[in-house]
């Protein structure tokens, strides 16, 4: 984990990169369903946050827009053999640099009930009651710009 470099944006290398990741962790190791995890959010307009060892892509996030106020930072995952070494964190929080600089007044997450603490952590405070989606029990936290 010597080389590691973070990049932002709309590109399809990015998208592709981020679809690795999703898919080892969510759809192979977690068992979300395909059509759950790939869904109608991934466009070409969609920003992905993605996080590379050298070549490798290790940990990524996407950015959506939720209304002109409020945008939604949601698929963060980190490839197994890289996770307690705060990429998770470095991929949110460059969707939340972006977010600000573009003006939005608050950050959605919709997470794993398993994962509320580390957003706590980044400064997300729990709303709302627990519910299911894709089959998993999550909150929804929200952060202000």
């Amino acid at each position: 984990m010597t080389n590691l470099r973070l990049e932002v944006g709309r590109d399809s290398d990015l998208r592709a990169a981020s679809s690795y990741i999703r898919m080892r962790v969510f759809v192979l190791e977690k068992k979300i369903a395909l059509a759950d995890e790939f869904d109608q959010n991934d466009t070409s307009d969609t920003i992905y946050s993605v996080l590379f060892d050298g070549s490798r892509p290790v940990a990524t996030a996407r950015l959506l827009m939720e209304d002109t106020e409020t945008a939604r930072i949601g698929r963060v995952a980190t490839i197994e053999e890289y996770r307690g070494k705060q990429l998770g964190s470095r991929v949110v929080r460059a969707l939340e640099d972006l977010a600000k600089t573009q003006k939005f007044k608050q950050i959605l997450i919709h997470a794993e009930l398993s994962a509320a603490g580390f957003y706590e952590n980044l400064g997300y405070q729990k709303k709302g009651e627990p519910y299911e989606e894709d089959g998993v029990p999550c909150i929804t936290l929200v952060k202000n710009c």
